[in-house]
């Protein structure tokens, strides 16, 4: 009975060491699996929240800092702060989002040293919102900017600003920077002497300028620029600042090929702007310096002021009409633009442009993308339009409207001719793309 007894109890103490170790076995299996199923955030690599960081609006970058110190960390590193848009409107009048006042002063305490891209867009397009960009501009004296954009969504908003407040802000970052590469200020009131500020610091590293529509700068002031910035490839600027002398300072050489130039041709008032004419010897010894140049053009004239245009050849790229155009001059575009690659016409009348379109087919044998919206032009005209270009069309984008059928071709017949001959399926469209 006691031999029994003693085998008895050490059988139950075998088996109590077996359901621990087995306890023990089944613990650490669920904590290996609790732990594959809940990752240590906080132990992430920086690499990679700083990668998600970057595609994050500010504000949900601002709330993700707060997760656990590691994260804090990452907001703060000045690869996160190179690149910023500052987004500016008034809570009071506007549901937009804007880049929240107590972030904008963060910002610039720890970060000012680290923005390099920076761009300014005013959301509501008010004098209030604009005044802050200035007021925020003012105060980058420690950063070394490479590129500056100021934005104005609506309306040019900076316009709207006193002139000496604007430009006291903007010669800050030009004096401070050093390096500007990038400068994008249309429809501000920089002036001659401001530019001149812009290209005694930034004259050997600026390379793209785009400032259309500001008034207060003179032809002498832009072509100071073009004097002064060698390396200078992309320009955009309103016509009246085109002369003889900037095409011409462009050509020299000292001056890298340009890469880009648009000119904005713009009337406000029918009848009381005169523009000028450009030599034709100007234009050649542009193309001659730089052959491969995109030049577009974009035209917001009445018809009876395009008289001093299109009266020679011209080398332009890329031409946007965006008001009523002649058929005289479209018929002037197809014998002096050789190199056109692109058109858009957004209205004309009510007379076709048969033979102009032909005419251009037949003399710009680059072109390979068209718009046309408020004009008309006859089906058959318009199939052997595309007939003559051919493949080469990448972009076609014609209003249904602009096509009137005739004896050869109806609206449904001209889809598959135009489809056929341009070696894809096409359709009208239905609303402009362009």
């Amino acid at each position: 009975m006691k031999r029994g007894r003693k085998s008895n109890e050490a059988n139950s103490s075998l088996s109590e060491e077996a359901a621990q170790k087995e306890s023990k076995r089944h613990k650490a299996i669920d904590e290996k699996t609790t732990a594959v199923q809940s990752p240590d955030w906080a132990n992430l690599l920086q690499d990679i929240i700083l990668q998600v960081f970057q595609y994050l609006p500010l504000l949900d970058r601002a709330h993700a800092s707060q997760v656990c110190r590691s994260w804090n960390q990452v907001f703060h590193m000045p690869d996160l702060w190179r690149c910023f848009e500052f987004e500016l409107n008034q809570p009071a009048t506007s549901y937009l989002r804007a880049t929240h006042p107590e972030l904008i002063k963060q910002i610039i305490k720890r970060h000012s040293n680290h923005l390099q891209y920076v761009s300014f867009k005013v959301v509501d397009s008010s004098k209030e919102s604009a005044e802050a960009a200035c007021d925020i501009l003012s105060q980058l004296v420690n950063c070394s900017l490479k590129t500056l954009g100021l934005i104005s969504t609506a309306r040019p908003s900076f316009m709207d600003l006193p002139k000496s407040h604007f430009i006291s802000a903007l010669t800050v970052v030009f004096v401070n920077s050093k390096s500007l590469s990038s400068l994008k200020i249309d429809d501000t009131p920089v002036d001659d002497p401001s530019l001149k500020v812009l290209v005694a610091n930034n004259s050997d590293t600026l390379k793209l300028l785009k400032m259309s529509s500001c008034p207060h700068v003179s032809p002498a002031g832009i072509l100071c620029v073009a004097d002064q910035c060698h390396g200078l490839r992309e320009l955009a600027l309103n016509y009246h600042l085109l002369s003889d002398e900037l095409l011409l300072a462009l050509s020299s050489e000292k001056h890298v090929r340009l890469e880009h130039l648009r000119i904005d041709v713009v009337s406000e008032n029918p009848g009381q702007t005169q523009f000028h004419t450009i030599q034709k010897s100007s234009w050649d010894a542009f193309i001659k310096h730089s052959p491969k140049v995109n030049l577009v053009m974009y035209f917001f004239l009445y018809e009876e002021e395009f008289d001093p245009f299109f009266r020679y050849e011209i080398p332009v790229t890329h031409l946007y009409f965006g008001r009523s155009v002649s058929k005289d001059v479209l018929g002037r575009v197809g014998m002096t633009c050789p190199r056109l690659v692109e058109l858009v016409v957004c209205a004309n009348g009510l007379r076709p442009l048969d033979e102009e379109l032909i005419r251009i087919a037949e003399r710009c044998k680059y072109l390979s993308a068209v718009g046309l919206g408020e004009c008309e032009v006859s089906c058959s005209a318009f199939v052997e339009f595309v007939k003559m270009c051919g493949g080469r069309l990448s972009q076609l984008s014609i209003m249904e409207e602009v096509l009137v059928p005739d004896q050869k071709y109806s609206l449904e017949q001209i889809h598959w001719e135009v489809s056929k001959h341009l070696g894809r399926v096409w359709f009208p469209d239905m609303m402009p793309t362009w």
